[in-house]
């Protein structure tokens, strides 16, 4: 499996409603047919959230994600304005070993 990290930051939010956590890949595994699956959350800092994802696919989901927090909003945020996705080939991979691509 390869990693997919969404990185919140959440001075950049509207609403920075922990719920995120659970509501984003809930919405992610059903936009991408479940080839996107949940893997847990960490918070980076005292105002980042990681958002950890699988797949079999990072990059070409990576760009659905992106696709999909462009058009709609969670708990009354944009995400395209606060969301950092990162992808990695690796299983469970960090920050460190991932490389960003959206923005």
């Amino acid at each position: 499996m390869q990693t997919i990290i969404i990185k919140l930051n959440a001075g950049l939010l509207e609403n920075p409603d922990t719920d995120l956590c659970y509501l984003l890949p809930e919405r992610i595994e059903k936009f991408t047919n479940h080839l996107v699956s949940d893997n847990g959350y960490e918070y980076i800092s005292s105002s980042e959230l990681g958002i950890w994802l699988e797949t079999e696919h990072a990059e070409e989901m990576a760009h659905k994600i992106a696709e999909l927090i462009q058009k709609e909003k969670f708990c009354q945020n944009d995400l395209s304005l606060s969301a950092e996705i990162y992808i990695s080939l690796q299983e469970c991979a960090g920050l460190e070993c991932s490389r960003k691509i959206y923005p």
